[in-house]
């Protein structure tokens, strides 16, 4: 298997600086794109940053590992997707649903660009949610959650580390997948977000999308593309220190493994088809 560090693409998207102190990164290849002068990104993206940032990230794809900041910038996920050109699945792993139907027209929203995916993205056929409580689950619209394969936070406590990546490898696998993450699934021991926190260990995770990856070559499919959110807010006390280590640990999994090679494959050819 060979080593894909210095073939895949790294992106950072750099929202607030945050990535700045942290380690992950360094002695890689890696692509920043700058965006802490794009008025309009902070929770919610309007219609003129939303044309900022596409008009930066134009030269690169969905196809590659995407690093997005903290969760306030989780929304950069559904202008991703935008970019892929067959049809697929999503994985996400998040302490909320990301569900939230908007509240103002016009507005993509951390809170709610899962919902906006569905809508708008015909060749989205399925989403797998990890992590959100059932009750926060119980308040999407109902049409919604006819399109989504969810695992909720209770449901993770009771469950043993090898059901959770069963139940992973279980759902994935029709489509080629695009995978998101949000480090606030991850407990504090794991992760220090600016966002309320699940019970998850990266342990877990990280076990879960290793069955992801077998299933993926069980079925020949393939991982397009990967993003990752969950940084501390750079303006608060945060243990970012904490998250460089869950970061180093994703990064690695995903550029050691074949995973690297779907993802490299992926990186051309995924633009266009949803808009």
């Amino acid at each position: 298997m060979k080593n894909t560090d210095k073939n895949i693409k790294i992106l950072m998207m750099d929202f607030s600086g945050i990535y700045e102190d942290q380690q992950f990164w360094r002695g890689k290849e890696v692509s920043r794109v700058g965006a802490r002068d794009i008025p309009g990104t902070n929770c919610y993206c309007d219609e003129d940053a939303m044309n900022a940032i596409r008009s930066r990230i134009a030269p690169y794809s969905s196809g590659e590992i995407h690093f997005i900041d903290s969760g306030n910038y989780h929304y950069m996920t559904r202008i991703w997707l935008e970019k892929i050109s067959e049809p697929f699945e999503l994985l996400v792993f998040d302490n909320h649903t990301d569900m939230q139907p908007p509240a103002f027209g016009g507005l993509l929203s951390c809170g709610g660009w899962i919902y906006d995916s569905i809508m708008e993205l015909p060749l989205l056929k399925k989403a797998i949610l990890i992590g959100p409580d059932e009750e926060a689950f119980s308040r999407v619209e109902p049409e919604f959650k006819e399109k989504v394969e969810f695992l909720s936070r209770e449901r993770l406590l009771e469950m043993e580390e090898t059901e959770v990546s069963a139940f992973v490898k279980n759902q994935v696998g029709e489509y080629p997948l695009y995978i998101s993450i949000d480090k606030d699934v991850l407990c504090e021991a794991d992760a220090d977000t600016n966002w309320s926190q699940g019970d998850m260990r990266l342990s877990t995770m990280l076990e879960c999308l290793g069955a992801v990856k077998e299933k993926c070559a069980e079925r020949i499919s393939r991982i397009l593309g990967v993003d990752i959110c969950g940084e501390c807010d750079v303006t608060e006390p945060g243990n970012s220190a904490l998250n460089d280590m869950a970061n180093a640990a994703l990064l690695e999994f995903f550029t050691s493994t074949d995973v690297g090679e779907d993802i490299e494959e992926n990186k051309n050819g995924t633009t266009g088809g949803n808009g």
